[in-house]
């Protein structure tokens, strides 16, 4: 009498699709609350840390505090570095609700504004239109922001906000906008005081138009 054949068991076949559908989604999970959480603590630091992580960025409000004055004088003044980075100034502010300026302007008055928490982009006359118009992206109709040409620059693109600069070679360089959310409207020593009502004029003359200016 033949013996029957016993049926041996079998493991059910592997889902690999779904297996791997959710190792996917795990990882891309872990990668968002990671992103997030990095985020997070970099929107959280100090704006001057912010600053200070640039690499391009010179540090004079830790180096050189006591070039930053507050005085208001008039007529032609000297900075100790070009552009003005703070210091004392004339009383009436350059307009920086978002000027883009085509001709050089008074430094005396730039560095009002930067008083004020505003950040000035400046670049040399020689720069392509077409990276002119790139950093003019970053100003056009934005409060606390304005920009010039400025003669003899040690960079093509230098931009100021009180106590801190940074240069870069490109408008495209994106410490420009990381500089930029950092300084406006927190770098200045009078913040909250107005940017416009001040002067629109180019020319690197001071005009004391309001010597009781705030």
């Amino acid at each position: 009498m033949m013996a029957k054949n016993k049926r041996v068991p079998t493991k059910p076949p592997r889902q690999w699709g779904v297996i791997g559908l959710w190792t996917t989604v795990g990882l891309a999970t872990v990668l968002i609350i990671g992103y997030a959480a990095f985020a997070s603590w970099r929107g959280a630091r100090p704006w001057n840390d912010r600053l200070t992580g640039l690499a391009g960025v010179t540090d004079y409000a830790s180096t050189n505090p006591a070039w930053l004055t507050s005085a208001h004088k008039s007529g032609p003044l000297t900075y100790e570095v070009t552009p003005s980075v703070g210091g004392s100034h004339n009383s009436s502010w350059q307009n920086c609700a978002g000027d883009v300026y085509d001709a050089p302007i008074a430094a005396e008055h730039a560095t009002h504004s930067l008083e004020h928490g505003a950040v000035w982009v400046t670049y040399r006359p020689d720069l392509p239109a077409d990276q002119v118009a790139r950093l003019a992206e970053h100003v056009r109709g934005v409060d606390f922001m304005f920009m010039s040409p400025h003669d003899n620059l040690d960079a093509a693109i230098s931009l100021q906000a009180w106590g801190y600069r940074l240069t870069v070679d490109d408008a495209a360089d994106e410490q420009i906008r990381d500089f930029i959310g950092a300084a406006r409207m927190k770098a200045g020593p009078e913040q909250g005081a107005p940017c416009p009502g001040g002067i629109t004029a180019t020319g690197t003359t001071p005009r004391d138009l309001n010597p009781q200016g705030s």
